[in-house]
């Protein structure tokens, strides 16, 4: 499997006799699940035979008895890069997590450091933020979160892999 490729859901128990199965999404793009879209796993590729999304149900080819479909509980489902891109729409100022990740923070002309992951927390993500190095010679911490929402996130640049905050240092500072 890719090293690029992200967890988008995971399956569960065994629902019915028709090879039906519980199921758990990781991902902000429920429509990207589709009958005839295939995906890897953690037990091969896996292709959607059957869906209901509102019953988080799902079904896939060749495991359409409970015998068979038993064989994937607890199977984890991923999507690589190209894939989420072409089978997600991002709205208007929506990203891309991967495409955040590497990303500079910058407030006003001062480098505050890198994203290097993110993490949902109920419903706000945070960016990781590891800290610039002269920052941490200066004294401060060697890494901050910074919530990704319209009060610290001034716009982000794809292009030159920078996110322009303010009030950002503010947080590393109390960090």
């Amino acid at each position: 499997m890719s090293t690029d490729a992200s967890l988008i859901a995971q399956i569960g128990r065994t629902i019915g006799l028709w090879g039906d199965l519980k199921f758990y999404l990781h991902t902000d793009f429920p429509e990207q699940f589709k009958i005839g879209n295939t995906y890897k796993s953690s037990r091969g590729d896996l292709t959607i035979a059957a869906i209901d999304l509102k019953k988080g149900i799902i079904r896939f080819r060749g495991y359409e008895s409970i015998d068979a479909a038993k064989k994937l509980t607890n199977v984890k489902i991923f999507a690589d890069i190209e894939q989420t891109r072409e089978n997600c729409a991002l709205k208007e100022g929506e990203y891309f997590w991967f495409d955040i990740i590497g990303c500079s923070l910058r407030q006003e002309d001062e480098l505050l450091g890198q994203v290097t992951q993110i993490q949902r927390m109920a419903d706000t993500d945070y960016l990781m933020i590891e800290t610039d190095v002269s920052l941490v010679q200066a004294g401060f911490s060697k890494s901050f979160l910074l919530p990704y929402i319209n009060r610290y996130v001034l716009r982000v640049d794809l292009e030159e892999k920078v996110i322009y905050t303010k009030d950002a240092k503010d947080i590393l500072e109390a960090s």
